[in-house]
């Protein structure tokens, strides 16, 4: 048996009200008798008030009725456990009614310094993000549950570029949050290909009463990466961007989530990229232009005239107010 099933048979034999002594623990569970005593100061640590009585009558017992399992988790995974909620309530996760009714029922079942130890580390950790839209809470359920029984789903979809929202039929294959926003990444009937759709521009979702089968070994994350990312087996379509900059200003665009994959070469004051053209051409200069005179592009010569026509851009639009 593993180590969790001895723990909670441990568990059950003494919360029948007997004392019994490690030996007869052992020959209960067929276990070695060193075993025992691991398991005893395991169930210890997690809060189950277990005393041990030496002499002739001793053995352990429990100090009072214990009627639920325990929470198997020392003080440093129940702190984990606390902060990790924080992170998932900030992004909007749909499940946060059973999230936070798991970490109260934590609190609930941890012994005094434990719950003393797991509050003072919860009251010195804050997690700030764009503040989660309630009404998606509903979609997101939804989503997640198809996506876990491979069921297909209906929905109006109101593209960023379009007045009314369209009709399609999807096959969700995961859900994906990042920076601020959930998205789905779903078979589409209509384009015949898989795509990644913004699920706060669903406009209404049911389900078909299709199944499907989602291909085996498919990552929902790979897929939405590398819709992101420069095509890194294909060096050829990749072009060299040298900056120069202030250390740490370099060290902050390394870090984004483009520029840190793009990343080939770094000094102190010199950063080596390689990006594809088109990312170039659209967003990579407005990522930019916030560095200011922090930073200076050396190559190529395309992206900094890109750079003239946008900051020229942007001061002809506020000089019209």
């Amino acid at each position: 048996m593993t180590k969790a099933v001895n723990m909670l048979s441990i568990l059950w034999l003494l919360n029948t009200g007997k004392r019994m002594t490690a030996k007869q623990l052992a020959e209960e569970l067929e276990i070695n008798i060193r075993t025992v005593y691991r398991y005893i100061d395991a169930l210890c640590a997690s809060g189950v008030p277990i005393i041990s009585d030496a002499g002739h009558n001793g053995g352990y017992s429990m100090l009072h009725e214990f009627t639920k399992a325990p929470l198997f988790f020392d003080v440093d995974e129940q702190k984990a456990m606390v902060h990790a909620a924080s992170f998932a309530s900030e992004a909007g996760y749909p499940f946060s009614e059973a999230l936070n009714g798991a970490i109260t029922k934590l609190k609930k079942y941890t012994n005094p310094e434990q719950l003393d130890y797991v509050n003072r580390h919860e009251k010195g950790f804050d997690v700030i993000q764009p503040p989660a839209n309630s009404e998606l809470e509903s979609l997101l359920q939804e989503i997640e549950e198809s996506v876990a029984e491979g069921l297909a789903l209906l929905m109006e979809y109101q593209k960023g570029n379009e007045s009314t929202p369209q009709s399609r039929s999807i096959d969700p294959y995961g859900l994906i949050y990042w920076k601020g926003n959930w998205y789905v990444i779903a078979y589409c009937h209509l384009r015949l290909e898989i795509r990644s759709f913004r699920v706060n521009r669903i406009v209404s979702l049911s389900r078909s009463g299709i199944e499907f089968d989602r291909p085996k070994d498919f990552s929902a994350r790979s897929f939405f990466l590398n819709g992101l990312l420069p095509d890194l087996d294909q060096p050829e379509q990749l072009i060299s961007i040298h900056i120069e900059g202030h250390a740490h200003a370099l060290d902050d665009l390394c870090q984004h989530w483009l520029f840190g994959h793009a990343l080939t070469r770094r000094s102190e004051n010199h950063a080596h990229f390689r990006i594809d053209e088109q990312s170039i051409n659209t967003y990579v200069p407005y990522y930019l232009l916030p560095y200011g005179r922090a930073i200076k592009i050396l190559e190529p010569l395309f992206l900094k005239e890109k750079m003239v026509t946008v900051t020229s851009e942007l001061v002809k639009h506020y000089q019209n107010f």
